[in-house]
């Protein structure tokens, strides 16, 4: 089994566990499935350049804020930041299992796994 493999395989473990916990903790299934690209949504700074559009989805795509939501979460016992900061991990494990990583400035193909 090669590395590539091996990053692709904890990164689709680690999404299937944010689905279950998701599951578990009775959330609508049809939400995460709804929500899950949201993320994608960081793109949208690729529209100015690359360098602004490396920083936005890198932002959007690093696991500080959604774990920052999950200690909210807990903090104020708010149930709706733990549903988004699920999703939004388990999203993160799921670009990840395909290979798309953080990006670097000089190319959106250009990522932290792999080069697209």
């Amino acid at each position: 089994m090669t590395v590539h493999q091996i990053v692709r395989l904890e990164n689709g473990t680690a999404f299937a566990l944010c689905f279950y916990i998701y599951i578990q903790l009775g959330f609508p299934i049809w939400l995460f499935f709804v929500l899950l690209l949201v993320p994608d949504m960081t793109m949208i700074g690729y529209a100015l350049n690359e360098k602004i559009g490396a920083i936005v989805y890198n932002v959007g795509h690093s696991f500080t804020l959604p774990l920052l939501f999950t200690l909210f979460s807990f903090y104020f016992s708010n149930d709706y930041l733990l549903l988004i900061s699920i999703i939004w991990i388990a999203h993160i494990f799921m670009d990840r299992l395909f290979g798309f990583g953080l990006k670097y400035q000089e190319s959106f193909k250009n990522t932290h796994i792999q080069r697209l």
